[in-house]
């Protein structure tokens, strides 16, 4: 995890208005927790996506991050495993702590649906790379370019949809238990 990663994600939700009442809980920068890094199977994705701005900087902090799964084969099915994980930079989880509030990166790979869930959490997601298809409650899954915000409210379900192309997205995360797993509600 280094120093620069984290000034260039802060930077990114900076100019998200929705994003001022997470920022408001962002931490002291201290010591780092000691936490052993890991790869995932959809971090093959990072090479694809160049070396410009915010990516390049995950790109070369990728190595040194735990890569992480909330799910199991049960859930989602060994193909969306293969094609889905994130790493946290602060929470409960990342090299920075809080308790108040979790920041990451979320990496899903081609053709990958994250189906409908919802989790007491408020969130903002800010895509870097790629572009998919999200869907808020009932309505229609809808393009968002990279720099676009999308909030979620607390409980508000959510999806995504990713085409041919990988999808990078930063998130922050506040309220109800940062660790909790997403009450799935499809699949």
């Amino acid at each position: 995890m280094t120093a620069e990663l984290l000034a260039a994600v802060r930077a990114a939700f900076d100019a998200v208005g929705a994003a001022r009442p997470f920022l408001a809980e962002w931490p002291e920068m201290g010591p780092l927790r000691d936490v052993q890094p890991a790869s995932l199977p959809v971090c093959q994705w990072l090479s694809t996506m160049g070396t410009a701005g915010i990516v390049g900087i995950l790109r070369a902090a990728a190595p040194s991050l735990r890569w992480q799964q909330t799910y199991g084969v049960g859930d989602f099915g060994a193909d969306f495993l293969q094609g889905y994980g994130w790493a946290e930079f602060i929470g409960l989880r990342g090299p920075y702590p809080s308790t108040q509030i979790a920041c990451g990166v979320l990496l899903l790979g081609p053709h990958i649906t994250y189906p409908a869930h919802a989790h007491a959490a408020e969130e903002v997601y800010v895509p870097i790379f790629g572009q998919a298809e999200w869907q808020q409650g009932d309505g229609p899954f809808a393009p968002v370019p990279v720099g676009q915000p999308i909030h979620h409210a607390p409980w508000v379900p959510h999806a995504m949809r990713v085409g041919a192309e990988p999808l990078a997205a930063l998130y922050l995360w506040r309220g109800g238990d940062l660790a909790a797993k997403s009450v799935i509600l499809g699949a």
